[in-house]
């Protein structure tokens, strides 16, 4: 079977990115790729780790589920078009919405949890 789309990047939810960044980045040693207000997007050892700002965003509870882990996976894919629908076929389904569908698509797995199709840029 062929793979439909890479592992790209794990995403952290934050309310505040360079802070949790700058903690990423001098934990594992990461290279800073991208870095604003909004995401910081860190690389090393071949993984990539993105923060995203969350508006009031809440720390997960541990252990509980009153308010559960955040993160999601970036899947990088060569066309998002093409990915999306086999995806959907394998039993995602689409996320009514879609902040950036040119680059970016948001997709469901089938517990619920969200991941995006990321255009590479290859």
């Amino acid at each position: 079977m062929t793979a439909i789309a890479r592992l790209g990047a794990i995403a952290l939810d934050s309310g505040d990115p360079r802070g949790l960044g700058k903690f990423y980045r001098e934990l594992l040693d990461f290279e800073v790729k991208h870095e604003s207000d909004e995401l910081v997007a860190l690389a090393g050892n071949g993984a990539m780790l993105t923060i995203e700002r969350v508006d009031d965003h809440r720390p997960p509870i541990w252990p509980g589920n009153e308010v559960p882990k955040q993160m999601h996976l970036d899947l990088f894919v060569d066309d998002l078009d093409t990915a999306e629908a086999a995806t959907i076929e394998l039993g995602a389904v689409k996320a009514d919405f879609q902040p950036e569908p040119d680059r970016w698509r948001v997709l469901l797995d089938p517990s619920g949890h969200p991941f995006c199709l990321v255009r590479s840029g290859k």
